[in-house]
C-alpha cells in the first residue's frame, strides 16, 4: 500500500493508527475542541470527551481489554465536502476487565461500527459513531 497522498487520506491514516494503539497522530488530526457524539456504555453521549487528550484516553479505555485489538477498514472513506463516513470491523482477544463481562480471558472477539466524521481546519472536529455494541457485548457475556 502507498503513502497516503491526500490530506482526508492522511487524516484516515492517523485515524485508524489512534484506534490501533499508536496515540502520537492524535494532536495533528484531532481538533482541540472536538466532539464526539455517541451512545455510551455508562449511559452518556459522549459530550464529556472533548479534545485530543479525551479522545486517546477514551479509545485506550477501549482498547485496555483487549489484546491484539486491531481496526480495519471495510468500507470508504467516503468524502463529501466537509464530512467522512467509514465501516470498520475490529477483532481482537478479550484480556479480562470489561465490566460486567463472564466470558473466559482468550475469547475472541469481533464487531463493526461505522464512523462519521467533520473535518475542519485540517483536522476532525466531529465525530459520531454506530457500532454494533451488542455483539460485542454478547460474546464477552454481559447482561443487562
Amino acid at each position: 500500500m502507498s503513502a497516503p497522498t491526500t490530506p482526508v487520506a492522511q487524516l484516515i491514516s492517523g485515524w485508524l493508527a489512534l484506534w490501533n494503539g499508536d496515540y502520537r497522530p492524535a494532536t495533528h488530526i484531532i481538533a482541540p475542541d472536538f466532539t464526539l457524539h455517541a451512545a455510551l456504555l455508562d449511559g452518556g453521549d459522549g459530550s464529556a470527551i472533548r479534545g485530543p487528550e479525551a479522545l486517546v484516553a477514551w479509545i485506550a479505555q477501549t482498547r485496555a481489554a483487549f489484546s491484539e485489538l486491531a481496526f480495519q477498514i471495510q468500507v470508504g472513506p467516503i468524502v463529501d465536502a466537509d464530512h467522512c463516513a467509514l465501516r470498520w470491523t475490529a477483532t481482537g482477544t478479550y484480556g479480562g476487565g470489561f465490566p460486567g463481562a463472564t466470558a473466559p480471558t482468550g475469547t475472541p472477539i469481533h464487531f463493526t461500527g461505522a464512523d462519521l466524521l467533520r473535518i475542519e481546519h485540517g483536522k476532525f472536529a466531529e465525530y459520531w459513531v454506530n457500532s454494533d455494541i451488542h455483539v460485542l457485548l454478547a460474546r464477552l457475556g454481559v447482561s443487562s
